[in-house]
């Protein structure tokens, strides 16, 4: 039994109390006073935290009045601008704030395990951190299609969680095994001057690159590309404007709060429709259930001419990416799910899980005993034009581990599970059974071996159905945000 939830109430708010926003001790959590701790790596200049944009994490009373201001075409009231100026400068400070590692107790990162007492975990942990795409609020984009918002803060914090998680999953499907990004790899330069002139005489050779540079750069613009598609223009396939676009057929437009599943299926159809992206499938669970057969069309098709492709016979298998919505609680979330969200994290198949606080979406990356690790969106910075041929990749990494306790995270979430091959979609099943199963009561999801009982196309399921926002005193929709 996977629980009465359907996709309608996993994307409510699973409580109606105001949460403490940006000004919060902003995963600042002091261990016991008995465990040796590490402090984290702030390698952001504390002049850059001060300049950096503007966060508009209003208060409820601004933020609907502003809602109320874009429903009528009107601008906003200065006073909403001077509030999300002054909650910009709060969380600029909470950035100052330092985190704390215990060094007695591992920490997991998306199936990595660190145990950083050991000679060169810390630095595994930071490079492999660093590595994952911070994808934040941003300001000064063009007006996005039907409105005047030329900025997602205050309101898109589901979609950056949901577009991190994506991230996460294109650089496992395209990047090397075990990549991390280094900055090292922006000043790469040659290493391998051959004479100008063969012995013997000859036509001069030219200079060349060693194998080793060559690759790094290679990868380097993997990496570069993978960026550029979340850029923030209508071109990108999975930035802001096209998720928005995207949305418009769940019921939901810009300014809009977004659920986790809602999210989920609006993730499956940019990667549809993306020409730039190739190889990839993305299956969302109906249900809390994982239907096999309906995966095994979807990942299915047919061999190039050329044979370049092996699999079955006549067919390829597609890389898939599955995105398991779920609700794991009724207002908060119930400890017993506690054990096994940790054991799904420390899959290598797990790519995180957008979920959050209420009123506040993180992307849940890890965990250390009994808190969280996460990424978070909330920060807005000025856009980058990614179209440019050199533009800068540090905004989008994030070089300042957070953690949050288990028990705040709100129990509307969805799993994201990479496959690479049918072979390592099989693995991924089997681990997934195996971590499920330390959950005490109730499965938080199930595999089903059939087809779902609905019928559509291999790659359009529907879209789960869309809902108007009516005022509850015991429920709103999910993550009603900053």
């Amino acid at each position: 039994m996977t629980g009465e939830y359907t996709n309608e109430a996993m994307d409510r708010c699973s409580s109606a109390e105001v949460c403490g926003g940006v000004c919060e001790v902003h995963g600042h959590l002091s261990p016991p006073p008995d465990e040796e701790t590490t402090e984290d790596w702030l390698l952001v200049s504390s002049d850059s935290l001060g300049s950096r944009g503007i966060t508009m994490d209003l208060e409820e009373e601004e933020e609907e009045e502003q809602r109320g201001e874009l429903e009528e075409g009107r601008p906003p009231k200065l006073k909403s601008k001077l509030v999300s100026a002054w909650n910009s400068l709060k969380y600029g400070w909470t950035l100052k704030q330092k985190s704390r590692f215990s060094q007695s107790s591992p920490v997991t990162i998306l199936g990595h395990c660190f145990q950083l007492n050991q000679s060169g975990a810390r630095r595994q942990f930071h490079c492999s951190f660093s590595s994952l795409l911070w994808l934040t609020y941003r300001r000064g984009f063009p007006p996005l299609a039907g409105c005047s918002l030329t900025s997602d803060s205050g309101w898109g914090c589901v979609l950056r969680t949901g577009q991190m998680l994506l991230a996460q999953s294109l650089l496992r499907h395209l990047m090397p095994p075990g990549w991390t990004w280094s900055q090292g790899y922006l000043g790469v330069r040659d290493d391998l001057d051959l004479p100008s002139t063969p012995e013997g005489g000859g036509a001069p050779w030219t200079r060349r690159r060693s194998l080793e540079p060559q690759l790094a750069v290679r990868v380097e613009e993997g990496h570069r590309r993978v960026v550029s598609w979340f850029g923030d223009h209508p071109a990108a396939p999975f930035g802001v404007p096209r998720l928005v676009e995207l949305g418009r057929s769940s019921g939901k437009r810009a300014g809009d709060w977004y659920g986790p599943s809602i999210v989920a299926h609006i993730l499956r159809k940019a990667v549809t429709a993306a020409a730039d992206v190739p190889n990839l499938a993305v299956y969302v669970a109906q249900d809390c259930t994982i239907y096999l057969e309906d995966v095994r069309r979807l990942c299915r098709e047919p061999l190039p001419r050329d044979g370049s492709l092996q699999g079955s016979p006549g067919l390829a298998w597609k890389s898939l990416l599955v995105l398991v919505p779920v609700r794991l609680g009724g207002q908060d979330l119930n400890p017993s799910y506690t054990a096994c969200v940790k054991r799904l994290l420390m899959l290598e198949c797990c790519v995180g899980i957008i979920g959050g606080k209420p009123k506040h979406s993180l992307f849940f990356i890890g965990f250390q005993g009994d808190y969280l690790l996460y990424l978070d969106p909330h920060y807005c910075q000025p856009t980058v034009d990614v179209r440019q041929e050199h533009f800068p990749l540090e905004s989008f990494h994030c070089k300042y581990p957070r953690k949050m306790s288990f028990s705040r995270m709100d129990p509307s979430c969805t799993f994201g599970f990479y496959a690479k091959t049918q072979k390592d979609f099989g693995s991924m099943c089997a681990a997934v059974n195996e971590a499920l199963s330390s959950c005490e009561k109730y499965p938080m999801f199930i595999f089903s071996e059939g087809p779902s009982q609905k019928t559509w196309g291999p790659s359009e399921p529907p879209d789960p159905p869309s809902r108007t926002r009516t005022p509850s005193s015991g429920c709103v929709e999910e993550f009603v945000l900053l």
